[in-house]
């Protein structure tokens, strides 16, 4: 197959891939249907009400840019974190803005420190700036917060990712042992901290904003995919100083915000009790999905986001045996990609439809596989 003869090195030598098998090239590729959209990390609750009120109304001003200074946007934030807007950097959801920082501090060669089976398409943004990936493994599911700082001094490494609530494993570090962990990370060192399911876990797992809002070298991350279930309308933002926040200026698509999108991220910060009621609804599908898991004699992993890790008890193979098993059901779930973690399934949230159909479907599975 043919290709243009003068890409970059770096680009020339990389595969094309994408980093997560969608629910839509299952469907193509395999002649099933998807009937439980359980594995995507999706909010299957969906939106509020008003949201979809809001971007009805505003549809018809579609032919407009949205501002590129996304100044609404920010104002908002700003008012509901207790922060000023210079303090606010927004993006096409949590993943344009990690490739955004990689590219703001990675240089080709550059090292980058993260967690072995932490969140893929962070390592793919690593991987696009020619940046080399240093990895500690979990320990006991969770990222160990020791091992990271240990690697970053090290290897002197300008990078590190670190997620809470945790991405696939649905564990998380309290409060104070996060804010312990930035503080001692040599100045040099910008963390990411993403906070994409800051929502859903317990208070005691989120930091203040005011704990960390005083380090350059801390860059938050947050998004509209999860609780607020816009996970489609790529809405994401950046929390740190004024001066790293406004860095992403310098790089970032000014004109690459869905003007739509924006109007649903306004409308679902103001709906607050909507928020209240579907994390409600997130708890309660996290309970039911555990009680499946035990009635079927799986071993879930207490989660503090919108999905549940379930121990298969076995390998990664019998791992995927369940997964496809699930798919020729109509239920899509997924998968950590790394051993040991890849011992485990990831089922998430959603309505009593898709929870009744993974109740039917997994005993059935589980007796085939033996």
């Amino acid at each position: 197959m043919s290709a243009f003869s003068r890409f970059t090195p770096l680009a020339s030598a990389l595969p094309s891939t994408v980093p997560f098998v969608g629910p839509e090239a299952i469907e193509r590729q395999r002649g099933l249907k998807v009937e439980a959209r359980i594995g995507a990390n999706e909010n299957g609750f969906g939106p509020a009400p008003s949201v979809i009120a809001a971007m009805r109304e505003q549809a018809g001003n579609i032919w407009k840019y949205n501002d590129p200074e996304n100044y609404a946007l920010r104002e908002a934030l700003a008012a509901h974190l207790g922060v000023t807007p210079a303090n606010i950097a927004i993006g096409g959801g949590i993943d344009e803005l990690l490739g955004q920082i990689v590219r703001l501090v990675i240089e080709p060669g550059g090292t980058v420190v993260t967690s072995l089976g932490a969140y893929p398409t962070f390592n793919f943004h690593v991987n696009g700036f020619g940046g080399r990936l240093v990895t500690v493994p979990y320990a006991g599911d969770r990222e160990d917060l020791e091992a990271l700082l240990d690697a970053v001094k090290r290897e002197n490494a300008p990078l590190v990712y670190f997620a809470n609530p945790d991405n696939p494993m649905g564990s998380w570090w309290d409060a104070q042992e996060i804010v312990a962990f930035a503080r001692a990370l040599p100045e040099t060192c910008l963390l990411i901290l993403d906070e994409a399911y800051s929502e859903t876990g317990p208070a005691s797992a989120l930091p203040s904003i005011q704990s960390l809002i005083d380090l350059p070298n801390v860059v938050r991350t947050r998004t509209f995919s999860k609780a607020y279930g816009l996970a489609g309308a790529r809405v994401g933002y950046a929390i740190s100083t004024p001066g790293t926040a406004q860095a992403f200026d310098k790089i970032r698509n000014h004109f690459g915000m869905n003007r739509l999108a924006t109007v649903a991220a306004l409308a679902a910060l103001k709906d607050q009790a909507y928020l209240s009621e579907v994390i409600g609804k997130i708890h309660a599908a996290r309970d039911r999905i555990a009680g499946i898991a035990r009635t079927n004699g799986l071993q879930p992993l207490v989660s503090a986001t919108n999905f549940v890790a379930v121990d298969a008890g076995r390998d990664g193979a019998y791992a995927r045996a369940i997964v496809d098993g699930l798919m020729e059901h109509g239920v899509f779930i997924r998968m950590p990609g790394v051993a040991p973690l890849n011992r485990c399934i990831r089922v998430s949230v959603g309505p009593e439809a898709d929870m009744a159909l993974l109740e039917e479907a997994l005993p059935l599975v589980l007796k085939k596989l033996g």
